[in-house]
């Protein structure tokens, strides 16, 4: 009660309190007796007005609903501009937010994102996101961000590959991203070829200068072009719930990805029980980069979550070819620490139609737990990777990267058990572990089964030395051919990774390195079929294969 009066107190009836929301230009103007209500400029809102009881009430609470700031929720009425004015309330008084019950909120396609930087419940309202006609394709519904501001590093003109410390000091905890635009790294191969990108890396340090060596500095870096600390927020952040339907564009079949979506570029976030559904895909359509899409922070959760695969759709490529797009529902970049627990996906994992549902570049530590995907991929690299007691469907596993990956009590299927992508080089500098596993081999009509997939001609740069996975260890892997056709009998550990390497006298400009020794602790394939090293035996003859 004494807080209460000291409150009533600091509001007379003529008096105003005013802020500044820190997400956006915006005056937010407490009165005792004014309604509660939005004042729109010509093109964007410019203050909310709050009735004093009202604020009261929130404060008393301590969230605010959508519905407290005018939004509608009856599915026809534009309310982005409310969702909008709630998050800058909330984000300025620190109050959670919650969706109204039952809700259906329209968003347009106009530009006109909502900043989160508190407690977020959806429910079970139903936001309809309407992407047919859009202002800014790369522009966010919501974005999830850290009211900590980036800290520039100066004075730091060199790192090591597994450096321990830095003589830098930070006023705390920071994940460090660093890049040298003088070395080319992942040049691309294939139909979507590309001249590199400049070296990057990610690593966590706290504020003695410590480098974390569960993400460690996989490059060294003689020169450093761009290098800044992001301050970790140690509070959890947790938006529940919600139903999201996107209905889908129309735009023109080409890379012109869309980012209509939750942005999260905080550390320390859960999202849960969310589901993302598509309607309206057509004939043609612009790609997605991920409808949840996480970059640049660190200890991120992703549980109980429902997503839906994209239609696929084709376009001309780098190379002047013909080449199926790439589209998202879930999407990391430069983030360590990242788990999925128990996510599904709305439609058939097997149905090759829609693109693999997740991708990730420059990311270290992530986790798939319970989770069934159409596949786990890894573009332009991963540093340490576990798969458990997940599905992967019809693009099975796509990586390349480095450090540990572990597979263990899942079903994949695919192609191969693992594919290492040909386009950067097939490369997985460290090690594989697989351990109590089903690999369902796509139903093929001819061609070899091979439980590690992938090619590289020892011709072309990729901006580093290749890999094959140093050491294999497998621990009860049943391969289930029952998929496959009669005519195809030949299944093997090792794809023909280099059709042309049958000789010794053949010489690789850019040599890649082969497995080392590959531990075999139980193996079975239905039909009592053998395990062959390779169609390719040469090339793999000085592999030592341990059977116990």
């Amino acid at each position: 009660m004494r807080n209460l009066l000291l409150l009533l107190i600091l509001f007379s009836e003529t008096a105003l309190l005013n802020a500044q929301s820190d997400s956006m230009s915006l005056e937010i103007i407490i009165d005792k007796l004014q309604k509660t209500q939005l004042v729109l400029g010509e093109n964007d809102l410019e203050k909310v007005i709050i009735n004093q009881k009202d604020f009261l009430e929130f404060k008393n609470n301590g969230f605010i609903r959508y519905s407290n700031l005018g939004a509608t929720g009856d599915g026809i009425t534009d309310d982005m501009t409310y969702i909008k004015a709630t998050h800058a309330v909330a984000n300025e008084y620190e109050f959670a937010v919650k969706a109204d019950d039952g809700a259906l909120y329209y968003i347009s396609g106009k530009e006109n994102p909502a900043v989160i930087h508190t407690d977020t419940d959806f429910g079970n309202a139903t936001f309809l996101i309407d992407d047919v006609a859009v202002e800014n394709i790369n522009t966010p519904i919501f974005e999830v961000r850290s009211r900590m501001k980036p800290i520039t590093i100066s004075g730091l003109t060199q790192l090591k590959k597994n450096q321990k410390t830095s003589a830098q000091r930070l006023t705390e905890a920071c994940i460090v991203t660093v890049s040298d635009d003088k070395v080319r790294r992942y040049i691309r191969y294939g139909l979507n070829q590309n001249k590199g990108r400049p070296q990057t890396d990610i690593f966590l340090m706290d504020k003695n200068g410590k480098i974390d060596n569960a993400a460690p500095i996989i490059w060294d870096f003689d020169h450093i072009s761009s290098i800044t600390a992001l301050p970790i927020d140690q509070k959890k952040l947790i938006i529940n719930g919600g139903k999201f339907i996107t209905i889908a564009n129309q735009a023109p079949s080409k890379y012109t990805y869309y980012s209509r979506n939750i942005d999260i570029r905080r550390s320390n976030v859960v999202v849960q029980n969310l589901k993302h559904f598509i309607k309206g895909e057509g004939s043609h359509g612009a790609p997605y980069r991920g409808f949840i899409s996480i970059s640049d922070c660190s200890n991120v959760l992703v549980k109980d979550c429902v997503m839906t695969g994209h239609k696929t759709y084709r376009t001309i490529g780098a190379a002047g070819k013909p080449v199926s797009m790439g589209s998202y529902d879930l999407s990391v970049r430069r983030v360590i620490n990242i788990s999925f627990i128990n996510c599904k996906q709305t439609n058939d994992i097997n149905d090759n139609t829609y693109w693999g549902l997740f991708a990730s570049n420059y990311s270290k530590n992530i986790s798939f737990d319970q989770c069934v995907f159409s596949r786990f991929d890894a573009h332009m690299g991963v540093y340490n990777a576990t798969i458990r007691n997940s599905t992967m469907g019809y693009m099975g596993i796509n990586a390349i990267g480095s450090g540990k990956f572990l597979i263990e009590n899942s079903t994949i299927r695919g192609r191969s058990l693992v594919n290492l992508r040909q386009d950067y080089g097939s490369t997985w500098d460290g090690d594989f572990f697989i351990k109590n596993c089903v690999f369902v081999p796509s139903n093929r009509k001819s061609g070899a089964v091979s439980v590690f997939s992938g090619a590289n001609s020892g011709m072309h740069d990729f901006g580093y030395t290749c890999y094959m996975p140093k050491n294999i260890t497998i621990d009860q892997l049943h391969i289930d051919t029952s998929n496959l056709e009669d005519d195809n009998k030949s299944i093997s550990l090792f794809a023909n990774f280099n059709p042309k390497m049958i000789k010794e006298d053949f010489k690789e400009d850019f040599p890649y390195v082969r497995t080392k020794k590959v531990t075999i602790e139980d193996l079975t394939i239905s039909g009592n079929q053998k395990l062959k090293l390779s169609e390719n035996p040469f090339m793999f003859k000085d592999v030592k294969i341990k059977k116990n």
